[in-house]
């Protein structure tokens, strides 16, 4: 079963999305019957999945997992806060950016600040209360110009605020029943072999 992973920001909500022009595997033998996989390939295919969705590379989701298990809280919630509370994340969440590849792209280049400062790193972890914003000066780019109109009927997470008109927002709690793509309670099963 195909998962729709959101990367391609307005095309996966219409209908020349892939996954719904062509439901079925790519190649020529694709309509053919599919063979069940291992409890492996499926605990690989959710981490894969994890990874894309979020932009990680191996390395970044070995550290958030470490964290995780060092951590006080369960390991599926404390990943879950590491990955929603990152700054590529939480401008996507917010709507300034259509996907987050893309919003990781605005943060690289310094279009976002972070309480006031230009932040350029996407993995920077975002606290409660801090302000996320986007900069005067930076309003009347293309890429923003016409973003408070399209923010107005736009619905948030719960634990986060957002003034449209200002182009900011503010996280107000930590992320909690957030609709993943995928199960992490199998990407946890994958890492802890």
């Amino acid at each position: 079963m195909q998962t729709k992973l959101m990367l391609k920001a307005h095309r996966c909500s219409s209908p020349k999305c892939a996954t719904v022009r062509r439901p079925q595997r790519p190649g020529m033998h694709g309509k053919k019957f599919a063979r069940g996989g291992s409890e492996f390939k499926t605990q690989l295919m959710e981490k894969q999945k994890m990874k894309v969705s979020y932009g990680l590379t191996e390395r970044q989701m070995k550290k958030v997992f470490e964290k995780a298990l060092s951590g006080k809280t369960s390991i599926d919630n404390a990943i879950m806060e590491a990955l929603e509370l990152r700054l590529d994340n939480v401008v996507f969440r917010l709507g300034f950016a259509p996907s987050r590849i893309v919003a990781r792209q605005i943060v690289s280049h310094g279009h976002i600040h972070v309480n006031g400062r230009k932040m350029t790193i996407p993995s920077h972890a975002v606290r409660v209360g801090d302000v996320i914003s986007v900069p005067a000066h930076r309003k009347q780019s293309p890429l923003f110009k016409e973003l408070p109109v399209v923010l107005k009927g736009r619905k948030i997470e719960s634990w986060l605020a957002l003034d449209h008109e200002t182009l900011s927002g503010k996280v107000t709690a930590v992320p909690s029943n957030v609709q993943l793509p995928f199960n992490i309670n199998l990407v946890v099963d994958y890492y802890a072999r």
